[in-house]
């Protein structure tokens, strides 16, 4: 059976990060309600697109608009099963949102599975969460978890109710071990028979 499963979004969040699982956990069975502060359900934010180029750091296009499924204010923690925290620029300002840092407190405090990648880890930092922890996150954020009282790791990682991934090329691996910690089972199905 399905679950229900809140994503923090905001402008300029990484693409494939909330793209990809927002549709690969509906694909599952799941219900996924994205939300915005500020923002009603139909409004969008726009995403970026954050390529590896052998620079010192990424390069940063413009991405999709994407829509917001739920609004903000009127959604209640206690109401979903599980919390995704994609990655980008938007957590370096969604969290100076008291409202999200107490979303995010309640999965941590009611031990529900919780997913974040790449930048998302400076949301769970600032909601105070993280300590004793062991995660990943991407590597210009490993000085902001590990002063939040983590240990980091440089490899996708489980611990408890928490999978973190560096980036959007963890994807395969990273939404794996977090659909088993919803419990989801995910079978290739035999291919129907071709009628002569």
């Amino acid at each position: 059976m399905g679950k229900k499963l809140l994503m923090l979004v905001g402008d300029f969040g990484e693409d494939y990060e909330t793209m990809v699982p927002f549709q690969a956990l509906q694909m599952v069975g799941h219900e996924v309600d994205a939300v915005c502060p500020e923002k009603s359900a139909g409004e969008t934010v726009k995403t970026a697109i954050h390529d590896f180029r052998g620079d010192q750091t990424y390069l940063e296009e413009r991405g999709h608009d994407f829509e917001v499924t739920a609004t903000f204010d009127e959604v209640d923690p206690a109401e979903y099963d599980a919390l995704v925290v994609p990655g980008g620029r938007a957590p370096e300002y969604l969290r100076t949102y008291e409202e999200v840092l107490d979303v995010v407190r309640h999965f941590f405090e009611a031990e529900k599975p919780v997913a974040t990648l790449c930048h998302g880890p400076q949301i769970l930092a600032a909601a105070g969460v993280l300590d004793g922890y062991e995660m990943t996150s991407y590597p210009a954020v490993r000085p902001e978890v590990e002063a939040a009282g983590c240990s980091w790791v440089d490899e996708v990682t489980v611990d408890d109710n928490l999978v973190t991934a560096q980036a959007w090329p963890d994807h395969p691996e990273w939404l794996a071990e977090f659909l088993k910690l919803l419990g989801t089972e995910v079978s290739e199905a035999e291919p129907a028979a071709a009628d002569d």
